[in-house]
């Protein structure tokens, strides 16, 4: 790594986390956009809930595709690898107070978990 940054370095770096999010920003699976809105919705949610930092805190991104072009906007969830579709600015408050906050997936909007 260039500037004397080990991978040991970096690590120190690290902030532990709980959780990652990410939210597909893309068009191909919600033509309108709807990722994009609930990506700008989610830090607010976090910080209302105490989750943007400390040992509980969430990390969060966005990608263009997540590969499932249909029934978006589509938001995962790691380490627990829960996938949500459909997901709407009311779900998401959900999925970050239940899932995120409480630890307890948000069932009913959960297509596919990687296990």
């Amino acid at each position: 790594m260039s500037d004397g940054l080990t991978p040991e370095r970096m690590a120190g770096l690290m902030e532990p986390y709980r959780h990652h999010v990410i939210v597909c920003t893309g068009g191909f699976c919600s033509p309108d956009h709807r990722g994009r809105t609930l990506y700008a919705l989610l830090p607010r949610l976090l910080q209302r809930e105490g989750l943007l930092f400390g040992p509980q805190r969430v990390k969060r991104g966005e990608t263009p595709c997540l590969g499932v072009c249909a029934g978006g906007a589509i938001v995962v969830v790691y380490p627990e690898g829960v996938w949500y579709a459909g997901v709407t600015p009311a779900l998401l408050e959900r999925i970050v107070v239940e899932h995120l906050r409480d630890g307890i997936a948000v069932e009913e909007a959960v297509f596919h978990r990687n296990s």
